[in-house]
């Protein structure tokens, strides 16, 4: 696969990262194996500086926003798997201040692989992880981006 194909098919796996995916090419063949590549990036990202894993995770969007940046198509498909653009208006309150406050202590976006789970779900990961000092939810974080990522990749596949 050229660089350019390359670039095209897995620029996007991590969350307006491209980065990601150039530095773990050296270790990525052409045959696609899910496992290989998953592991190749997340290897690329947990080598990468605190600053570089910092602005990775603020790359994320906040869930249930009604009024934010625009949601690459993954993460609009992601989030609506689980029921976050149908929130009542009490859920999108609730989401709301979570999202604030959550921002507020940790200095970065919550972030949760939301594929598979339910609205209910996420709330209570939110609500539960607002306990975690922020060395937790830092490495919590990249954990789920990675999560994500492997979702992703896995989605390519069944694609292609």
């Amino acid at each position: 696969m050229n660089d350019d194909d390359f670039r095209e098919r897995y620029g996007a796996i991590y969350e307006h990262s491209p980065w990601v995916a150039e530095r773990a090419r050296p270790q990525i063949d052409d045959r696609d194996d899910i496992d290989a590549v998953a592991a190749a990036m997340a290897d690329s990202v947990n080598a990468s500086s605190h600053d570089e894993r910092l602005a990775l995770i603020r790359q994320h969007p906040e869930l249930a926003a009604r009024v934010a940046a625009p949601l690459t198509s993954a993460s609009k498909d992601e989030q609506a798997s689980a029921g976050l653009d149908r929130c009542t208006p009490d859920e999108f309150d609730a989401f709301r201040r979570l999202n604030e406050a959550y921002r507020d202590k940790f200095g970065f976006p919550f972030v949760i692989a939301v594929r598979g789970r339910s609205r209910d779900e996420v709330l209570a990961e939110f609500r539960r992880r607002m306990d975690n000092d922020t060395s937790v939810e830092f490495d919590t974080a990249i954990a789920e981006i990675h999560k994500i990522a492997r979702l992703r990749l896995a989605a390519l596949k069944v694609l292609t």
